[in-house]
């Protein structure tokens, strides 16, 4: 009993003392404070030290006279001193709270995000650290806020994307196990599309997977030859350009480029397959040219009419023109969001001019003698 009395003992002070750990408002007034009394009374005690000294070098009266004037002149420092106190710890009270207030903003901002509520902290007008850290809780709140509405955007397209061929190919499956339907060539190539378009869907999320996790250093790209990689990716795609009757013309300008040789050919790929998809004039055009410090590749056809305002949302994860989002006239939506992603790891830009019908998807990485001469 005695032991735990005295453990009793030693943690009361304790907790009387948690206000001066949770508040940085009580800290700098009781330091501050500390310091404006040491002043004052250093200061106080070499000013009554000098009076006396000056009234028993000068004497002007008594004994008795002189008591009374060092308890005058003291009762009159302790007032002066109380009084100073006074004034300058309420004088400071405002000017810190008007300096912790908007750290106090801060913290309750960052307590609503850490449960999902992206609510920006009030900006303040200075350009101070602490006003220099809001604003940068602030743009980091907001992009917090757009990746957690992209990954709720992706999630839901994911699930779309998944539940028609998964339910169609549920169904068919539970009508053939019970005998409801019978199998033919047409209901198994229908199957076999639908298992197709999952294969592809779950590739390009792979893809796409891979590359936001690769990040290509500035010492990972190569000195590549940017005509290579674009006529390679021609090639693999010579026999069926042919069977679909596509006439493909090349302008290929032969340029050193800085480059993932895989990375490009993909971005090449993923473009002529688009092309593949929206076909309707029966020709594509691809050029490779340098301009200035950059190497531009551009690919135009005929395809699906784009409006200009949806220019810049093609590049978007699961975009699809056809707001019905019907499979048969396109892929899933990843193969522009797959370029994005590899070209932004080039340091170059990607890009579309639309003219009605005619279409032309552009991207840029760096030349390679531009570093050599550098």
């Amino acid at each position: 009993m005695k032991r735990s009395g005295e453990w009793g003992i030693a943690l009361s002070p304790s907790k009387n003392w948690l206000f001066w750990r949770r508040s940085i408002l009580v800290k700098l007034i009781l330091v501050n404070l500390l310091v404006i009394a040491i002043v004052i009374w250093l200061a106080g005690v070499s000013v009554k030290d000098f009076a006396c000294l000056l009234v028993k070098q000068y004497p002007v009266a008594s004994g008795a006279s002189s008591n009374l004037f060092d308890q005058a002149m003291q009762l009159y420092l302790i007032r002066a001193s109380m009084l100073a106190l006074i004034v300058a710890g309420i004088l400071y009270y405002f000017l810190v709270r008007k300096l912790i207030l908007p750290l106090q903003h801060l913290g309750i901002s960052a307590q609503k995000m850490a449960r999902g509520e992206f609510q920006p902290c009030p900006e303040i007008p200075s350009e101070d650290e602490i006003g220099r850290l809001i604003s940068t809780f602030n743009h980091l709140s907001s992009k917090l806020q757009q990746t957690e509405e992209l990954r709720k955007k992706i999630v839901s397209d994911i699930a779309h994307e998944l539940r028609t061929p998964l339910t169609n190919i549920t169904g068919y499956l539970e009508a053939l196990s019970t005998g409801v339907i019978q199998g033919d060539p047409e209901l198994y190539r229908s199957l076999h599309e639908e298992a197709l378009h999952l294969t592809g869907l779950v590739e390009e999320l792979h893809q796409l997977n891979v590359w936001e996790s690769k990040r290509l250093g500035q010492n990972e790209l190569r000195k590549i030859s940017g005509e290579n990689v674009i006529e390679s990716a021609l090639k693999s795609f010579e026999l069926e350009m042919r069977n679909r009757k596509i006439k493909v013309e090349a302008n290929i300008q032969a340029a050193n480029i800085l480059g993932n040789k895989e990375g490009l050919k993909q971005v090449i790929t993923n473009l002529l397959k688009n092309v593949l998809h929206y076909d309707r004039g029966g020709w594509v055009k691809i050029e490779g040219k340098t301009e200035g410090h950059v190497y531009k590749v551009v690919v135009t056809n005929l395809g699906q009419p784009i409006p200009n305002d949806k220019a810049d949302q093609v590049f978007e994860r699961f975009y699809r023109l056809d707001s019905s989002r019907n499979r048969k006239t396109g892929g899933a939506g990843l193969g522009l969001a797959i370029i994005k992603e590899i070209i932004a790891q080039h340091r170059g830009e990607v890009g579309l001019i639309s003219r009605e019908d005619e279409h032309s998807f552009w991207f840029t990485v760096p030349l390679a003698d531009v570093r050599e001469e550098k």
